[in-house]
């Protein structure tokens, strides 16, 4: 979420939450006799996603392209979690429009949470899209983009209470070869009432274990150490041998239900140098149990994205979060007990919510003073049509209030951040090496098991190497270090 005052993010590398940030493909040129651009815009799922439209339509004679122009059918996968993630979309349709004016037989789509939500308004409004498919209706793309073929528009919205896509092995798109997503369940339960999320991707269901281990070794295998297992709340995880009629795994609960504390142990066990990283986790769902299967596998990261939203007990109750104030400061005490003060924590934090004062503003400062997290994605609140918020509370605090509130947000954080980085100075740190750093070719870049950014001078390592890393100095965002033995 890096959109200028309205919500911005202190330095989070590869977090699991929304972002406006844009995710083109990579090329492929096999000599299908079509081309596929997409354009991913908000969370992780959304570039997972895209990556499995990829391996469908790859299968029905498309290659992909990272030249806008040069493409056959262009497709944007997009976010509906607050209106300037729409805007963004809306916005960047007209841009496509110039294309398409010089290319009229250029197919434009758009995919996830918007359409979802829109539906056949996106017809109506952008007349340049031609086709509309929801988050469960991927397998159904090769038909739609044949309709358009055909001189018609093409929309499937429907929602799943089954499609998991985990037969579809993803076509690993933007990728630096090291990292990769997995997707291990879909949809969400939880009804926050500022949230769209239960009513653009569905009902959670879980993905099977087999599967998703199946995918990690193949990872593996082709030379990736680090996966990242996604869901809206993987602590939601649960999969049972019985009911699908699967042989039983090495690692389940006593009842013969997979959680998600037996699924990180076995992706774990897949290999002692890949990597397992995980988000997103709901604060009243992650167990002592995921807690101590992280501490006992030094190959699990010991970083946990969790969101509070909100500092004060009664808007978290507006929110219909499930938790309060004191409950959630147990739970990070439970963090840290469990996996040590160097266990990364970032949040989500909304200001200006529906009738928040300015004294329950202020335990949201409080409670960051306690956690001091490592970063954040901060917010002010953007009311969405359908939530229980938009029907049940008037959103009231005016904007001017709400950017002031998220000013002093950030501002903290940023303090925060830099206190949190620091205390690596000194400090040996294991990092696997991910790619070139961004501002110098002689340096390398990679992160710490806590996921902060460090950054190195290469010598003779390469990427995808793992390296014990001495932290020299930092700033809010980045840890700079040399390798040592």
């Amino acid at each position: 979420m890096k959109n200028l005052i309205e919500d911005i993010e202190v330095m989070s590398p590869a977090s699991g939450e929304a972002s406006e940030a844009v995710r083109l493909t990579e090329e492929t040129n096999t000599g299908k006799s079509r081309k596929l651009y997409i354009e991913s815009y908000g969370c992780q799922m959304n570039f997972s996603d895209s990556e499995i439209v990829a391996s469908i339509l790859q299968k029905e004679g498309f290659d992909t392209t990272s030249d806008i122009s040069q493409a056959d059918v262009v497709f944007l996968n997009t976010c509906s979690i607050r209106e300037k993630a729409e805007q963004t979309v809306r916005n960047r349709l007209q841009h496509i429009q110039g294309f398409k004016k010089k290319k009229p037989e250029m197919m434009v789509g758009i995919l996830g949470c918007m359409a979802e939500r829109l539906k056949t308004k996106l017809l109506e409004e952008e007349k340049i899209v031609d086709l509309v498919a929801g988050p469960d209706a991927y397998r159904d793309l090769p038909k739609l983009v044949a309709q358009v073929d055909d001189g018609d528009k093409a929309v499937n919205t429907f929602l799943s209470r089954e499609e998991t896509y985990g037969d579809i092995t993803p076509v690993r798109l933007d990728s630096n070869g090291i990292s990769a997503f997995i997707s291990i369940m879909r949809g969400c339960d939880n009804m926050c009432s500022f949230c769209v999320v239960p009513f653009t991707r569905g009902r959670e269901r879980s993905r099977d274990p087999h599967s998703i281990i199946a995918e990690a070794k193949d990872l593996f295998s082709r030379g990736y150490r680090e996966v990242t297992l996604l869901g809206q709340n993987v602590d939601s995880y649960k999969w049972s041998e019985e009911e699908n009629n699967k042989a039983r795994l090495e690692k389940t609960s006593a009842n013969g239900i997979v959680n998600f504390a037996n699924l990180l142990e076995l992706v774990a066990l897949v290999h002692p140098d890949l990597r397992i990283r995980f988000s997103t986790s709901h604060p009243k769902d992650i167990t002592d149990e995921v807690l101590h299967v992280m501490a006992k596998y030094e190959n699990i990261c010991k970083y946990i994205h969790l969101p509070v939203q909100s500092g004060n007990s009664r808007i978290l109750e507006l929110m219909n979060r499930g938790y309060t104030r004191e409950w959630y400061l147990n739970k990070v005490n439970r963090i840290k007990t469990i996996l040590g003060e160097g266990c990364g924590i970032s949040s989500d934090m909304i200001s200006g919510f529906c009738s928040e004062t300015e004294a329950e503003h202020e335990e949201t400062l409080s409670l960051m003073d306690i956690v001091k997290y490592d970063y954040a994605y901060m917010f002010s609140y953007s009311e969405r049509p359908g939530t229980p918020a938009a029907k049940k509370y008037p959103d009231d605090i005016p904007n001017d209030i709400k950017t002031r509130r998220l000013e002093e947000i950030i501002s903290k954080q940023r303090a925060h951040s830099y206190i949190r980085y620091q205390q690596d100075v000194g400090l040996v740190q294991r990092v696997l090496i991910e790619g070139q750093s961004r501002r110098s070719e002689n340096h390398w870049q990679g992160r710490t098991s806590a996921n902060r950014v460090v950054v190195f001078a290469k010598e003779t390592k390469q990427k995808g190497e793992y390296v014990n890393v001495l932290i020299e100095s930092c700033t809010s965002g980045t840890l700079r270090g040399k390798i040592v033995d």
